[in-house]
Formats: structure tokens, C-alpha cells, sequence
């Protein structure tokens, strides 16, 4: 069995870690090198680096934030934000990238992620997915573009089936409604979406506390967790997480005790 990741996000706006609640009211929460250094100290099993205003403000990602944050982090480390063809992940993995997020440009181009896995590997591709709810989809939830600002009538289920058949080797799953509320992931969307792939799922948004996930890895089936807030702002450390979950039976990999 695998064991389950937990993984530190640094949400990256102007060069420096900010967290809000649903991408909005954005606090300031550091330096992302700094953060990935010590992420990766205590125990992180990857860092998920993303320039949260790359696509909207129509920019690259900043490559010289990402070089100094790969230089300073000890484990995998997945840059997203800015993402658009192909030159673009070879920027990112150039610069010190294990794996590239690719989010709205996958949705309006599908075929870049059929390009950069036959280019780069499966491994190196991860589908974002920024779901919002909407009963009129035939799985309940609807993929979000700009994070999460502009809908796109495509079914969340549908879209994940698709990632992976064009290549994506993992989707990074994250519930719109509830980033940044601390209450929780969003288990029902998780487990649809993980009992439905072939790849491993990361659960996104809404982390409160450590039960949260074990809660997500128990009852939804996915292979990673992802938060922010709880880590950034000192509330739970990534070495009482895997504590968390290594008494309710879920295979982690070492961390500092």
C-alpha cells in the first residue's frame, strides 16, 4: 500500500504566501522559501507551490520566486499558476519543479495535457480542479476557471476521466465552497471523484484540523492531503497530522516526532 502524502500548499500572490477563504481577503503568510524549507523539514511529503493571480493578471508564473523556493525545499515541490503550453513546463521544471499543476489552460486547450505527458511524463502532470457545486450537473459539481471566479458548464467527473485518459498522473482536487473555511473537506466530491480515476486524488480545501483528514483519506479514498491555513498560521503541524493519522491506521511516511 502506498503511504497517504500530506502536503503543505503555498498559495503565492506578489512573490510572498498569502491565505484567504475562497481565494478572496488575502492575508499575508510569509515567504515561500523560507515556508518550503521548513515544510520540508518537519515532515512534509511535497510542497504544491501556486501563483494563485498568474491567470488572472495574464502573467507567467514567477520563475525566480519558484528557483529560490526549489533551492530551499528538500522534497517534491509542484509549481501551478500562469500555466499555458508546453515552453511553460519546461520553464517551470527547468527551474527546479518535480510536477506542473495546469488548471484553466487545460480547460480551454485539453490537448496540453496529452503534449506535456508524452513530452515529460505522466508524472510530472497534475490536473487541477477547482470545483464549485451545481445540481444541474449529472455529478452535482462544475468545473471553475480563474480560480474559481468564471464557470464553464463541464461536468467536475466527467473533466477528471478526461485529465487522466489524455495523461494526467494525479488530480489536485479542490472544493471552491469550501477553501479556507476550516470546516472541512468536501468528502461527497472527493470520493466521487477518487472512486472514479485510475490515478491518485489530492483532497483540497477546507482543512480544519487532522481528523479532517484522516476523516478524507478514511471515508473519500484520497491518496493525499493539501492545506494551508492550518500550517501557515501555526493552528496544526504537519508532524501532529501524521500522528493523527497514524493512529487511526493510515500508512504515512516518517515524519519528525
Amino acid at each position: 500500500m502506498l503511504s497517504t502524502r500530506v502536503i503543505a500548499c503555498l498559495d503565492v500572490h506578489d512573490g510572498r504566501t498569502v491565505k484567504g477563504i475562497n481565494f478572496v481577503d488575502l492575508q499575508d503568510a510569509g515567504d515561500p522559501a523560507e515556508q518550503a524549507k521548513l515544510y520540508s523539514k518537519v515532515g512534509a511529503d511535497e510542497i504544491c507551490f501556486l501563483d494563485i493571480s498568474a491567470t488572472n493578471e495574464k502573467r507567467k508564473a514567477m520563475l525566480d520566486v519558484i528557483s529560490k523556493t526549489a533551492e530551499s525545499c528538500f522534497v517534491p515541490l509542484t509549481v501551478g499558476g500562469g500555466v499555458n503550453d508546453i515552453s511553460d513546463f519546461r520553464n517551470l521544471l527547468n527551474c527546479g519543479a518535480d510536477k506542473v499543476s495546469v488548471n484553466s489552460s487545460a480547460v480551454y486547450n485539453p490537448d496540453l495535457i496529452k503534449q506535456a505527458s508524452d513530452k515529460f511524463g505522466n508524472q510530472c502532470v497534475v490536473l487541477a480542479i477547482d470545483a464549485i457545486d451545481n445540481k444541474n450537473m449529472l455529478s452535482g459539481y462544475e468545473v471553475t476557471t480563474h480560480g474559481g471566479k468564471n464557470k464553464t458548464d463541464i461536468d467536475v467527473l466527467s473533466w477528471a476521466q478526461k485529465g487522466v485518459e489524455n495523461g494526467a498522473g494525479e488530480i489536485l482536487l479542490t472544493s471552491m465552497s469550501a477553501d479556507g473555511t476550516k470546516k472541512g473537506y468536501n468528502l461527497e466530491l472527493t470520493k466521487l471523484v477518487s472512486d472514479n480515476v485510475s490515478v491518485p486524488v489530492i483532497a483540497s480545501g477546507g482543512a480544519g484540523n487532522p481528523q479532517d483528514m484522516v476523516d478524507v483519506v478514511l471515508h473519500a479514498g484520497a491518496s493525499a492531503v493539501l492545506a494551508a491555513s492550518i500550517f501557515h498560521f501555526g493552528i496544526f503541524s504537519i508532524p501532529s497530522v501524521k500522528k493523527e493519522m497514524e493512529k487511526s491506521g493510515i500508512q504515512i511516511r516518517d515524519c519528525e516526532k
